[in-house]
């Protein structure tokens, strides 16, 4: 049975972009190897059981896969997929609305399911434990409890934020998945898979380059194809090299190590305005013009990933790897801090 991707009022659609270069199968999913051989086997235990799958938790930093793995499971076991998101749920009226139109097996898909209301999230309980609900009608000395019995569905929840689900909801989760940042080898594989669907010539040399600059990220890799062709379409001739793509992405601000102009301001704020810390998250966000949640969400992981910048209790420390990329020498203070 084909995937069949339902839209409502509750529905989060992606781009038509991101839908082009979704892959739709597990052959054709690139990286986190043991995740996805984990999901294969329990979607292949599953289906010879006559069973739905057990609910499953995706967790990890945006544009990693985890909408695509849900949806891959929605193919596998050839079932329709109903996609929401947490702020959208607001009422346990809302919910109730979803999970009744489902059909034996269907899947869930929540996105940023940590955000869901607190009053929302406990009606799940029953729902994924008992497949019921128990929804209270009118008010007072009226007021009654009506239960309503759900088809055996899977829920197939996503979250940047994990330690924001309280731990009953995470409990109830059979499947927990953390998915991790892509090596450039599997990154440069999903640029060329990637130029293919999109009619694209590119080289290896182009490839690699652009899985290089892309932060560890699938999401991004794809959008800075996007702009390398963009600029090979206008002034080289529609053919994508690795000195194309090192041009485009040099128009584009991100360098070599896959920084942007946001990410060089606040390691010269630290660096230079702070003698390399330490400061605090605020006082970064006053200097470079940017919210403190987008700073810590954003831009920070990569960062301190990369071996850039660390958190102390004291706040924000640069690192000698982002004196020497700034072209500068660590300070006295720095020397202090044993960075």
């Amino acid at each position: 049975m084909a995937l069949k991707r339902q839209s409502d009022e509750l529905n989060k659609p992606s781009s038509a972009f991101d839908n082009k270069l979704r892959p739709t199968d597990f052959d054709g999913f690139v990286g986190q190897d043991k995740i996805r051989d984990r999901l294969m086997l329990a979607v292949e235990a599953a289906k010879a059981r006559g069973e739905s799958l057990d609910h499953v938790l995706f967790s990890g930093p945006p544009g990693l896969g985890k909408t695509t793995l849900s949806y891959i499971l929605g193919e596998a076991m050839g079932v329709n997929v109903k996609t929401t998101s947490g702020p959208v749920i607001t009422k346990p009226g809302d919910l109730a609305g979803l999970l009744t139109t489902l059909e034996p097996g269907d899947i869930v898909f929540v996105d940023e399911i940590h955000r869901m209301a607190k009053t929302v999230e406990e009606y799940l309980y029953s729902a994924m434990e008992d497949y019921a609900i128990d929804i209270m009608i009118d008010q007072g000395p009226n007021a009654r409890s009506v239960r309503l019995e759900l088809p055996r569905f899977t829920l197939v929840g996503a979250t940047t934020r994990i330690g924001l689900i309280a731990a009953p909801l995470r409990a109830r989760f059979g499947l927990v998945n953390r998915l991790d940042y892509y090596e450039p080898d599997k990154l440069s594989e999903i640029v060329r898979r990637s130029a293919v669907k999109l009619g694209v010539d590119i080289d290896d040399d182009c490839a690699l380059e652009i899985a290089r600059r892309s932060r560890g990220t699938p999401r991004i890799a794809n959008n800075l194809l996007r702009r390398v062709r963009d600029y090979a379409q206008v002034r080289a001739g529609n053919f994508i090299t690795g000195d194309v793509a090192r041009e485009s992405l040099g128009l584009l601000e991100i360098d070599p190590n896959g920084l942007d102009d946001m990410d060089r301001r606040i390691l010269e704020t630290i660096c230079v305005k702070f003698s390399g810390g330490p400061v605090g998250l605020s006082t970064i966000a006053v200097s470079v013009g940017e919210e403190s949640d987008t700073i810590e969400e954003a831009y920070e992981p990569f960062l301190i990933m990369e071996g850039y910048l660390e958190r102390t209790p004291k706040g924000r420390v640069a690192t000698r790897k982002a004196f020497s990329l700034l072209g500068l020498s660590p300070s006295g203070r720095q020397g202090e801090l044993g960075i």
